[in-house]
């Protein structure tokens, strides 16, 4: 019977550029030719403004892991969250065609319905039931 070695540690990105994985060295020389661009375009002050936005993404694109996932994921998150709408009501016209709505703003309710509301007597007894049932089972 062959046998065949099993490859281990295959979680770890290969370090192609020095201690540089591929997509690091990447972030870096997309941001590096970014700023030497800027650099012809911008006076220097100017050009710092712009670099030190520039500089901190890349260098967390790079490095940081936030709960060992890429920071990438969690920007990409934070951009779609912005660009894409916050509520989907779903509602049929009478062509028959979906349509997203808001819903109409309702007036506050003034008392809580009769079944609903609890009494200071009522919660001490359902946390008296509670310590009492709660043990035994």
């Amino acid at each position: 019977m062959t046998q065949y070695q099993v490859p281990q540690f295959i979680e770890l990105e290969d370090r192609i550029i020095g201690p540089l994985t591929l997509k690091q060295f990447l972030y870096l020389a997309f941001a590096g030719a970014i700023l030497f661009v800027l650099w012809f375009i911008f006076k220097f002050f100017l050009w710092i403004i712009f670099a030190i936005p520039i500089v901190a993404l890349a260098l967390a694109f790079a490095f940081l892991k936030i709960n060992d996932r890429p920071f990438v994921y969690f920007f990409l998150s934070f951009i779609n969250y912005h660009l894409k709408p916050k509520l989907y009501l779903f509602s049929t016209t009478r062509e028959g065609r979906g349509e997203i709505t808001a819903p109409a703003p309702q007036p506050p309710s003034a008392e809580a319905p009769e079944g609903k509301r609890v009494t200071r007597s009522r919660l001490k007894e359902l946390a008296l039931n509670l310590n009492i049932h709660g043990r035994n089972r």
